[in-house]
């Protein structure tokens, strides 16, 4: 009995899923053919809160992609793939106290925020780094420009994905 109400539950998730997955892939499939530019697929993923990292990224997009890669990905090829994420909660955002415990190890003097060279200096050279765009679009979003500082515990909430 147990199992015939879990799967019952899983199928409406699933269902529910494939739903939002649509949705997303519509927003962006512009010739209204049931694809995507490939370019796009990191954009979809984030809208339906999952954080892949880069490298996760391009696994899954090889993973969608045609044998001959075309540039675009097919909605009948992202579906099931993309439903079985969901389903597995795979890439999930990080919590707000892992991230504040991640900027007060950047922060040893617990002084509540960093520079922003120090920043750009984590974030260019440490870890997978952020291309150009990437930095300029987080900078422009984190830096207090009367200090040129990110205080980070007014900075996380903007960061956390919500969800529900």
């Amino acid at each position: 009995m147990a199992d015939d109400k879990d799967k019952e539950h899983t199928e409406l998730a699933a269902a529910e899923y494939r739903k939002k997955i649509r949705e997303a892939f519509e927003v962006f499939d512009h010739e209204g053919n049931n694809t995507v530019d490939v370019r796009e697929i990191g954009t979809i993923i984030r809208s339906l809160a999952c954080c892949p990292s880069e490298g996760e990224l391009h696994d899954l997009i090889a993973e969608v992609e045609d044998e001959e890669p075309t540039g675009y990905i097919r909605f009948e090829k992202f579906l099931p793939v993309m439903t079985d994420i969901l389903l597995e909660r795979r890439y999930r955002p990080i919590p707000e106290e892992t991230l504040l415990r991640a900027f007060e190890v950047l922060d040893p003097g617990k002084r509540g925020f960093l520079t922003k060279e120090e920043l750009i200096k984590y974030m260019t050279e440490e870890g997978e780094p952020f291309s150009q765009e990437e930095m300029e679009e987080m900078l422009s979003a984190a830096i207090d420009p009367e200090s040129s500082s990110i205080q980070y515990k007014d900075y996380i909430p903007m960061m956390v994905i919500d969800e529900n």
